[in-house]
C-alpha cells in the first residue's frame, strides 16, 4: 500500500507540475502577441531608416563620419549578445551562447557586451571579456530603455576607439523558429542597392548634419528592433517549451495513472489469496 500512496503522491506531484506549464505556455502566447505587434511596427521604420543610409552612400555622398567609416587600422572588436532574462525558454539561450563562444574563440581579446541575465551569468564565470552588461530590460520593453543602452554602445565605439561591433541575437520568425543572427552593428554598412535613383538631392541643411543624424538614430532604431526581436522570439521559445512541457507532463500522468491501477490490482488480488488462503486453513 506504500507504493500505492508513492504512485498517487507523485501523479499529484506531476498534475501541478503540469498545471504551472500550461499556465506559463499562456502567459507567453499573450506576451508574444504583444511583441509580435510591436516587432510589425518597428521592423517598417528600421528598413526605411537603413535604405536612406545605403542611398546616400551608392551615391557617394562624401563623408567621414566614424560611424559610416571604416577602418581597417582598428583591431580592437566587440560582441553585443543578446539573451533572455529568465529561462523556461528551451534552447533559446543555450544557441545564442554557442555562437558567442564560437566568435570569441576567432577573437579571443573581443570584448562581450553582454544584453540579458543569463548570457552575463555565463560569460562572467567563463570569460574575462565582458565590459558591460545590461539586465532587466525586458520586463519593460520601452523605447527610453534601448535609448540608454544605444547611448552607451555608441559612446563606447567612439571612445575604446572599436574598429568593429557585431551584435548576437534571435531573429524572430514565428512561434517555433528563431534565427540565430551575426550583424555588424557598427561601423554601419547599408547592404548595396541594384537601382539607385538618379535624382539629385537636395540637403538641408547639410549632408554631415543628415548623415550624424541618420547615423545615431539607426544605431538606436535597430538596437530597439533587435531587443524586440530578441524578446518576441523569445516569448515564442517559451511558449513552444511550456507547451511541450505540458504535453510531457500529460504523458506522464496517464503511464502513472496506469501504474497505479495494476499495482492496485496487484494488491488486490494479493489480498484476496490471502483470504482465502486463511479461510482454506480455518477449514481444515
Amino acid at each position: 500500500m506504500a507504493n500505492l500512496k508513492e504512485i498517487k503522491t507523485r501523479i499529484e506531484s506531476v498534475k501541478n507540475t503540469k498545471q504551472i506549464t500550461n499556465a506559463m505556455k499562456m502567459v507567453a502566447a499573450a506576451k508574444l502577441r504583444k511583441a509580435q505587434n510591436n516587432i510589425i511596427n518597428a521592423r517598417p521604420y528600421a528598413d526605411h531608416l537603413a535604405e536612406m543610409l545605403k542611398t546616400l552612400k551608392n551615391k557617394n555622398v562624401s563623408t567621414e563620419h566614424p560611424l559610416l567609416e571604416e577602418a581597417s587600422d582598428k583591431e580592437k572588436t566587440a560582441f553585443i549578445v543578446v539573451t533572455s532574462d529568465r529561462g523556461l525558454c528551451g534552447s533559446f539561450n543555450t544557441h545564442i551562447i554557442k555562437k558567442a563562444m564560437t566568435a570569441l574563440k576567432e577573437n579571443p581579446k573581443a570584448d562581450m557586451i553582454c544584453i540579458g541575465r543569463k548570457g552575463y551569468d555565463f560569460f562572467r564565470k567563463h570569460s574575462k571579456n565582458v565590459v558591460h552588461h545590461y539586465i532587466d530590460l525586458f520586463n519593460e520593453m520601452d523605447f527610453s530603455v534601448s535609448t540608454d543602452v544605444a547611448d552607451n554602445i555608441l559612446n563606447l565605439f567612439l571612445d575604446e576607439n572599436y574598429g568593429k561591433i557585431d551584435v548576437i541575437y534571435n531573429e524572430f520568425k514565428s512561434a517555433i523558429q528563431q534565427n540565430v543572427v551575426i550583424k555588424q552593428l557598427l561601423p554601419i554598412i547599408p547592404s548595396e542597392a541594384e537601382d539607385i535613383s538618379k535624382v539629385d538631392y537636395i540637403y538641408e541643411p547639410d549632408e554631415e548634419t543628415i548623415i550624424s543624424e541618420l547615423g545615431n538614430k539607426y544605431v538606436h532604431v535597430d538596437i530597439w528592433r533587435i531587443m524586440l526581436e530578441s524578446s518576441a522570439a523569445e516569448q515564442g521559445a517559451r511558449m513552444t517549451a511550456m507547451d511541450s512541457a505540458t504535453e510531457n507532463a500529460a504523458d506522464l500522468i496517464d503511464s502513472l495513472v496506469l501504474h497505479y491501477n495494476r499495482a492496485r490490482q496487484s494488491a488486490i488480488t494479493t489480498e484476496i489469496i490471502e483470504i482465502a488462503s486463511g479461510a482454506e486453513a480455518i477449514e481444515k
